[in-house]
């Protein structure tokens, strides 16, 4: 049964009807109950539709990932730094797909319907305290999302984890060298003040959540791993030279 939902995924039909119940669900949280500000919009409206790489730091399980589905639907409609009337839920853009714990994806009916939204699960690894992280990507796994990347855009969170300032891992670096990806970082804010952690649920209303997407990053695949990661966490905002 799950290799039957694991299917529905690269459906194209079925998709848009998940962003169809999804984006319904959400738009209320993200456009009318709090402040919804976007910015640079104008970064994406004329990418490739293909080896694009999305990173962005991460505050909640579902409704960060949401948010930019959103923000890429409204892009597709001509929207700039705004999502409007989400009219554009009636025609999705589809071709993207995000980065998740396996895991995580199978703990409830959300998780499920969002992965099959597009999720690229991945294992975690290792397991320390009886909790299981995520140290760096299987070799599957890094197939899997490259082979995403020959024909769609793909959304990845480096630190693998909703801890601020958690360090990066180095599979995202990989990801860049062996594709040679258009990098788009993206820094979010508020998110984790205006929504649950593992839903759409509201925790505070009226909060100003944020969404700058910054220009593609200049990067030199022939850098070492450590060079890339430390480029992308800085453009992330969550290098060494932001805490605090």
């Amino acid at each position: 049964m799950s290799s039957f939902f694991e299917r529905l995924r690269y459906v194209k039909f079925v998709r848009k009807i998940v962003y169809v119940i999804i984006g319904s669900l959400s738009y209320p949280g993200l456009a009318i109950i709090n402040r919804f500000k976007i910015t640079g919009t104008e970064h994406i409206k004329n990418l490739p539709k293909s080896n694009v790489l999305f990173v962005s730091n991460h505050q909640t399980y579902f409704m960060d990932v949401i948010a930019f589905l959103h923000i890429f639907c409204a892009v597709k409609w001509r929207k700039q730094n705004k999502l409007g009337i989400p009219f554009y839920l009636l025609n999705p853009f589809t071709r993207v797909y995000f980065v998740s714990a396996e895991d995580t994806m199978k703990k409830s009916f959300m998780s499920r319907l969002m992965a099959t939204a597009g999720a690229l699960t991945v294992k975690r690894t290792w397991v320390e305290q009886d909790k299981a992280v995520r140290k760096g990507l299987s070799l599957s796994d890094s197939k899997k999302i490259l082979k995403a990347l020959e024909r769609n855009w793909v959304i990845t969170f480096p630190q693998g984890t909703t801890t601020p300032f958690a360090p990066g891992r180095k599979g995202t670096a990989f990801l860049i060298k062996q594709s040679r990806a258009v990098v788009i970082p993206i820094v979010i804010k508020g998110f984790n003040i205006a929504f649950h952690k593992k839903s759409l649920k509201l925790l505070q209303k009226g909060t100003e959540i944020s969404v700058n997407i910054k220009p593609p990053l200049a990067i030199n695949y022939e850098d070492s791993l450590d060079d890339i990661l430390a480029q992308v966490m800085d453009a992330i905002e969550q290098g060494e030279r932001h805490k605090g």
